[in-house]
């Protein structure tokens, strides 16, 4: 598996596994009919700091992340990032790859830590993988999250400071 930085080419390969996930409505709480052009300017067009990484296995786009500040201004220096599987490629560590390459990246460019706002509690393989990465739970917004399948549920606000 290579890591690196997402190039204008990975964007089809990207969108034919993240727009099944934004549709399920299940991880993200965007509209599940989100747009391809609003999801490709928000997670490609990434200014410095914020960066755009995919997860290639052979010929083929397994993953991806996007890293930008959590706020802008006095907030910058936390960063935020979110994370799209293909659901081809789970449970071969493509997420644990994408976190800790997203975590060295995002210490590497300056950011002092790094905030999730919204990890849904029903997706506990992602809430097991960050807190194995070293984030805490910082709370759990009661009914936070409206789950197409389980109703209303609780979202974790997670964090984890980072080293230079």
């Amino acid at each position: 598996m290579r890591i690196r930085d997402a190039e204008v080419g990975d964007w089809p390969a990207v969108w034919a596994f993240a727009q099944p996930i934004i549709a399920a409505g299940e991880t993200y709480p965007w509209p599940r009919d989100t747009s391809e052009a609003w999801t490709r300017a928000f997670w490609m067009d990434k200014e410095p700091p914020g960066a755009t990484l995919v997860a290639q296995i052979g010929e083929r786009i397994a993953g991806t992340a996007e890293i930008h500040p959590n706020h802008p201004g006095q907030g910058s220096h936390v960063a935020n990032a979110g994370f799209m599987v293909d659901p081809e490629f789970r449970g071969r560590g493509v997420g644990r790859a994408l976190g800790e390459a997203v975590i060295a990246r995002a210490a590497a460019d300056g950011f002092l830590a790094m905030q999730f706002n919204a990890v849904v509690e029903t997706n506990a393989q992602a809430v097991r993988l960050w807190h194995s990465l070293g984030f805490t739970t910082l709370a759990i917004v009661p009914e936070g999250f409206r789950h197409p399948v389980h109703g209303l549920v609780g979202m974790h606000i997670m964090h984890r400071r980072l080293e230079p």
